[in-house]
C-alpha cells in the first residue's frame, strides 16, 4: 500500500548572525524577540500571524521587527529566520521600515508583508558580518554578550563605556535592551542544546540560566511556546547546515 504522505523533518540551525527553523507553523502564544524574524511559507502556501493590535496578517512572507508582540498561528510548512539585530543584513531591513519595538513599516505594528523576501536563504545571510552602521563598541558588546562568560559590567568595561551609556547607545540605536539581547543568545544556546539530545533541565544550565524554570519563563516571553513544546519541534532534524535539505519521513 502506498505512503500517504512524506513530510518533511523539522530542523534548526544556528549560522553566523542568524538561526533558522524550518517545519510546521506551531500556535504559540503572543511573544516578543530580540531579532528580526522573517517566516516564508512553503509552495504556494501563507504565514498567518496575529499582531500587537489583534490583526490577522497573512502572506507568503512576513517580517517581524525586533520588540514586536505577535503570535504565530498553526497552519503550513514554512521556514523562519531569525536575524540577528547587530548583523548586516538587518540594515537591509531597518532600511525598509522594520524598525525595533514594533514601528515601521505598511502594516504598522511591527507585521510586515515582505513578498521580495520569499526567495531568502541561509546563503543570502552569509558572511554574517557585524553591521558597518551600529556604533562600533555597540556591535562588540553585543559580540562579548554571544561568546557568553562575561557580566553586562565587564561587558561595558571592555568596550569602554559606562553600563548606562552602552545601556542608552542600545535604546537609540537598536531600540532593545541589551539584557533582553542576552536572554535571546541564551535562547539560541538551549535550543541548540535541545536539538543536540540534551534534557531540558540540561540544556538550561548550558545555557546560562538558572534553572528549567527561568529557562521556561524566558522561552515563553521570547517564543511564545514552553521548553517541552520546543524540544518536540526541534528533535530529528536533518543536519546543523541551515542550507541542507532535510530528510524526508513517512507520515503515520
Amino acid at each position: 500500500m502506498p505512503d500517504a504522505a512524506i513530510a518533511p523533518v523539522p530542523s534548526f540551525a544556528a549560522g553566523d548572525g542568524f538561526a533558522t527553523y524550518r517545519g510546521p507553523a506551531i500556535d504559540v502564544a503572543e511573544h516578543r524577540h530580540a531579532a528580526f524574524q522573517v517566516a516564508i511559507a512553503a509552495g504556494d502556501g501563507a504565514v498567518a500571524i496575529v499582531d500587537a493590535a489583534g490583526t490577522r496578517r497573512e502572506g507568503a512572507a512576513l517580517l517581524v521587527a525586533p520588540m514586536a508582540r505577535h503570535r504565530m498561528l498553526a497552519g503550513v510548512e514554512l521556514s523562519t529566520f531569525f536575524i540577528d539585530p547587530h548583523s548586516s543584513y538587518a540594515d537591509a531591513l531597518r532600511a525598509r521600515g522594520a524598525g525595533a519595538g514594533g514601528a515601521g513599516g505598511a502594516g504598522g505594528a511591527g507585521v510586515t508583508a515582505a513578498p521580495e523576501l520569499r526567495c531568502l536563504t541561509a546563503a543570502d545571510l552569509r558572511p554574517g558580518r557585524p553591521s558597518p552602521a551600529l556604533d562600533p563598541r555597540l556591535v562588540a558588546a553585543m559580540e562579548a554578550i554571544t561568546a557568553g562568560g562575561v557580566t553586562m559590567a565587564d561587558v561595558a568595561a571592555r568596550v569602554r563605556l559606562s553600563p548606562q551609556r552602552l545601556r542608552a547607545l542600545a535604546r537609540d540605536e537598536l531600540g532593545l535592551p541589551l539584557l533582553r539581547w542576552r536572554a535571546w543568545v541564551r535562547l539560541r544556546a538551549a535550543a541548540e542544546a535541545l536539538r543536540d539530545g540534551a534534557a531540558i533541565a540540561d540544556a538550561a544550565l548550558t545555557a546560562g540560566f538558572a534553572d528549567q524554570a527561568h529557562l521556561t519563563r524566558w522561552m515563553r516571553e521570547m517564543m511564545g511556546l514552553t521548553p517541552t513544546v520546543a524540544l518536540a519541534a526541534l528533535r530529528g532534524q536533518a543536519g546543523t547546515d541551515p542550507d541542507a535539505p532535510a530528510a524526508p519521513r513517512r507520515a503515520t
